[in-house]
């Protein structure tokens, strides 16, 4: 089967810039920009071209900024006439595959994820929270290691992001007593990453209660096509699934990895990542190195995915 997936990514991926081009370059992205900063309340268009940088970086910015770029990328392939046969995203990234997979209107996503963003900012005392790239060391073996860090500091398994790539999330003195017990485990890397909290660990269950709160006004729809949750790495059917792994996924690690390998296992034989830069391409490369990606984000990169899907299909 000859299936292309849309993946789409999340926190970390924005950058002063981002979707400038398409903005100048195409009606639809410009007034999805200028709907967004409506609903809003604020000039994100503005923010996301112009920074300053750590501003741009705050969760609450980075979240609605990057589903913004990653749904305009997606209105401009729709008008190509390109449409995927499942999604996926990164955390946030999830956001962006409801849509494109018509469970979540763009208004509500966007609004949501700013809410989420500001949720996940209050739930933890800001600094005392951090997350780590661990490298090189399989998920048992992380998982064994965590055990032995003290229980007053919780440490958990966060992102299961590719083979040898897993995020730990937890707090700054737990994931600091992790990088020992971890490098002594076999671990070639420990990074901590520049991150504003431990996002998905147990430190987030406050968040993900005021947060169900929120999605009780959100109208949900069944996605119209295979939508490959965070929590479970398995297609979502129905709308009362999608809200409560919504929930889940704030706490819960987000299974990438296993994810990406499921809907190759159900057909997909090419990847395009929409949005800012092409973290996710580059997980792929690292889950199944035979699979073709392409990463999306300016005119250029929109107009080649199109040319390089019409050879294809010429060649099919």
């Amino acid at each position: 089967m000859n299936k292309i997936a849309f993946m789409f990514p999340g926190q970390g991926s924005q950058s002063v810039g981002m979707g400038k081009e398409l903005y100048e370059t195409y009606p639809i992205v410009r007034a999805l920009y200028e709907e967004a900063d409506e609903l809003l309340g604020m000039k994100l268009s503005e923010l996301m071209f112009n920074g300053p940088e750590e501003n741009l970086k705050a969760t609450e910015n980075a979240q609605p900024a990057l589903l913004l770029s990653s749904i305009a990328v997606h209105s401009v392939l729709t008008e190509y006439g390109i449409k995927p046969d499942m999604a996926v995203g990164h955390s946030l990234g999830e956001y962006s595959a409801l849509v494109a997979s018509g469970a979540l209107s763009f208004q509500d996503a966007i609004r949501l994820v700013q809410k989420r963003g500001q949720l996940m900012e209050q739930a933890y005392p800001k600094g005392q929270g951090a997350m780590a790239a661990v490298l090189g060391l399989e998920q048992a073996k992380v998982e064994a290691a965590l055990e032995q860090i003290s229980g007053d500091q919780p440490v958990d398994v966060a992102n299961l992001n590719c083979p040898g790539q897993i995020v730990i999330s937890g707090s700054k003195e737990g994931i600091g007593q992790a990088e020992s017990v971890l490098k002594e485990a076999g671990a070639k890397r420990v990074k901590e990453l520049a991150v504003s909290g431990p996002f998905h660990s147990r430190l987030m269950k406050p968040a993900s209660e005021k947060f169900a709160a929120e999605l009780e006004g959100i109208t949900i729809q069944d996605p119209v096509i295979p939508m490959f949750a965070n929590v479970t790495a398995a297609p979502v059917s129905t709308a009362a699934e999608v809200k409560d792994l919504l929930i889940k996924q704030l706490y819960s690690p987000v299974r990438f990895s296993e994810a990406a390998s499921t809907m190759i296992e159900k057909g997909a034989s090419r990847f395009v990542e929409l949005g800012n830069g092409k973290v996710l391409c580059g997980l792929l490369k690292k889950i199944d190195k035979s699979i073709p990606t392409y990463a999306v984000q300016d005119k250029e990169t929109l107009e080649g995915l199109a040319a390089w899907l019409k050879e294809e299909t010429q060649n099919a």
